[in-house]
């Protein structure tokens, strides 16, 4: 048991000073618990946020020291690590579950395929096991298994590690979204323009992205994160603080997994790299960057797929559709995506009105109602990138897509004038907030990502 713990305790690190890498620590150190006093059943790198702790660093204007940051960063590793140390049993859900809810279950991967997959009928059917069995589904239906050797015991374990780590108490950021943006990303994968020139590591890494795109979310976006003084971000100096961590710890699961411990050390270091960029893609506040690039590549016909580097880059703009696809749904799809991320905002409003904090934008319940929110979504962010992603791919699914998005537009949009009507007054429009905040470095970054994932 002392080899095990010496083995999974350490850290992870980054030699490239432009990544703004910085190193999370795995401890094992037991008095850790005792000082933090969070629960072991809540774990992740956000633990409930103090506001008495926060109050109290901010009226003495300490500023964490490293050592202290590395305690902070090590509670998720430590829950999850020292469980079987400790003698705690997992709190995790049994899925058990009745041979006919199996059944359907397995019918419904043999259509992943398809556009009109219904995300939140397979997580009834699994019991809310929603990420394991897709992804060893799609693992297994591309080869990547026998390719790249894996074990299937371990492809388990990190992948139960991997749900794990998803916040069930979040309405939008939970463990469904990811299995959401997996099960679009497996359909751009197999866009005609673009499936015949992966290679089996392109298309790992492109699940794997989608999988951990938003691992251990707390809920709040980065505004409110910098509001209220969070370590995180002076860890990652404000810039894309909440995607740096979500890959942060998708390469610490990677590592503590051993997934690719079989594998090359240089093979394993271009992975965690490559992922990191993809998953930094989805950062809103670089929309602008992506969508002119990729219309400068358009408008000059220089995609060429057979390079490794516009392979990647596509990758990246598949991501970014994947992770804000939902407005690109049937609407009863749409609109349940809708309801979940706006309620997310709304409680973050709450929890800033509570302790006396300005209100993030979108954010308030009593100003921003959801058509609104929705239509400024999709016509500044979900609009100009999918007209984009259609004028690459020219298939069916992007055309389909957009007649999605065109009709739940409209839907919301009967839905607003109907409001307004019965209310007898304006609501305002949060159009121009949305704008702002995709072409801009301020911090709703994933506040208008979650948006336009629900239509």
């Amino acid at each position: 048991m002392s080899c095990l713990m010496v083995e999974r305790c350490g850290e992870i690190s980054f030699d490239n000073p432009d990544q703004n890498a910085k190193c999370v620590c795995m401890l094992g150190d037991v008095r850790v618990r005792g000082q933090t006093g969070v629960p072991a059943e809540r774990r992740g790198s956000y633990p409930f946020i103090d506001f008495r702790l926060l109050n109290n660093t901010a009226h003495s204007g300490e500023i964490g020291t490293k050592k202290k940051v590395k305690r902070l960063l090590s509670f998720q590793r430590y829950f999850h690590v020292s469980r079987l140390h400790r003698g705690a049993i997992p709190q995790a859900p049994l899925h058990f579950l009745d041979e006919d809810y199996l059944g359907q279950a397995r019918h419904m991967l043999s259509k992943v395929g398809m556009w009109d997959f219904d995300i939140f009928l397979f997580d009834r059917l699994t019991n809310g096991n929603t990420l394991v069995p897709l992804l060893c589904h799609l693992f297994n239906i591309h080869g990547l298994i026998h390719h790249f050797q894996l074990d299937m015991v371990t492809l388990h374990r990190f992948l139960v590690m991997v749900q794990e780590d998803y916040h069930s108490q979040n309405p939008y950021h939970n463990a469904v979204h990811a299995a959401d943006v997996t099960q679009a990303m497996n359909c751009f994968l197999k866009e005609p323009k673009l499936s015949s020139f992966l290679t089996p590591l392109d298309i790992m890494l492109g699940l794997l992205s989608a999988v951990t795109h938003d691992l251990d979310h707390p809920g709040v976006n980065q505004l409110f994160l910098i509001k209220t003084n969070h370590h995180l971000c002076s860890l990652y100096q404000n810039i894309s603080v909440l995607e740096n961590h979500h890959w942060r710890s998708a390469v610490c699961l990677l590592r503590e997994s051993r997934l690719f411990a079989h594998l090359p050390k240089e093979m394993t270091q271009d992975i965690e790299q490559r992922l990191g960029s993809l998953i930094l893609a989805t950062d809103i506040t670089r929309q602008k960057e992506f969508l002119t690039r990729l219309e400068n590549h358009l408008k000059n016909q220089d995609l060429r797929l057979e390079d490794a580097q516009n392979r990647h880059f596509i990758l990246q703009i598949a991501l970014k559709c994947a992770d804000i696809c939902n407005p690109c749904r049937i609407w009863e799809v749409s609109k349940q995506w809708s309801e979940r991320v706006c309620e997310e905002f709304y409680r973050q409003g709450d929890l800033e009105q509570k302790f006396k904090l300005e209100i993030s934008p979108l954010c308030n319940q009593q100003e921003d109602s959801i058509p609104s929110i929705q239509i400024g979504f999709m016509t500044h962010i979900a609009e100009p990138l999918f007209k984009k992603w259609y004028h690459f791919t020219e298939s069916p699914l992007g055309e389909n897509m957009l007649s999605h998005l065109t009709t739940n537009k409209a839907k919301w949009k009967s839905i607003q004038h109907t409001q307004h009507s019965s209310n007898g007054g304006s609501s305002g429009s949060n159009s121009n907030k949305i704008n702002d905040h995709a072409g801009q470095g301020t911090e709703n970054e994933e506040q208008t990502v979650n948006e336009g994932d629900s239509p």
